[in-house]
């Protein structure tokens, strides 16, 4: 009788310690018990029942995501290459993980549309004189479309440079711009 009681209460101690779950001050538990969503765990020692609850853990520290390079025709016609940097933060874990499949993904896809979207709604000169308001343009769309979500507080074109690489390009793209103006102007087209 004795043995069969010792195994009893070690296979209890044994589960018991087997659901236990460290979670660093940085960092939050999302908790599904029998499948169903229950409140965001963490930080510190938390009890995960073994076979009955899953989770995921969400970092809160601000991440880095590189934006790759993309092509982008300004609304002068430009062609560009711009590539970002964007650093995020997950405000609520919980609409993180459950709102969409992978929150990291869908962030770097909803940031490279919309860095071709607002770059392509500006011309060649705004973007290279006032970059800062190129950004807190980007910033306010981000914070738009990401909702509660996902916070945007930095995202910056880190290289633009002309498609053929050379600057004179651009420079001759501006005097045929100018000639084309000039020649409407006098009716000559």
């Amino acid at each position: 009788m004795s043995d069969i009681l010792v195994t009893a209460i070690g296979a209890i101690a044994l589960y018991l310690f087997a659901g236990l779950r460290v979670l660093r001050e940085y960092e939050r538990g999302v908790y599904f018990l029998l499948g169903h969503l229950r409140p965001t765990k963490g930080p510190g020692l938390i009890f995960l029942p073994p076979l009955l609850a899953k989770m995921q853990k969400v970092s809160l520290r601000v991440m880095a995501i590189d934006i790759p390079p993309q092509d982008v025709i300004t609304r002068d016609n430009i062609s560009i290459k711009v590539n970002a940097v964007l650093y995020m933060r997950v405000k609520t874990p919980d609409k993180a993980v459950v709102g969409v499949e992978n929150y990291l993904y869908a962030t770097s896809q909803l940031a490279q549309t919309t860095l071709r979207s607002v770059l392509g709604e500006t011309e060649m000169d705004e973007l290279l004189a006032s970059r800062d308001k190129v950004n807190a343009i980007l910033r306010e769309e981000m914070n738009r479309i990401g909702g509660q979500e996902i916070t945007m507080p930095v995202l910056h074109p880190a290289e633009i440079w002309q498609q053929s690489g050379r600057w004179e390009g651009i420079a001759e793209m501006f005097r045929l711009k100018d000639r084309y103006q000039r020649d409407m102007c006098l009716g000559m087209t």
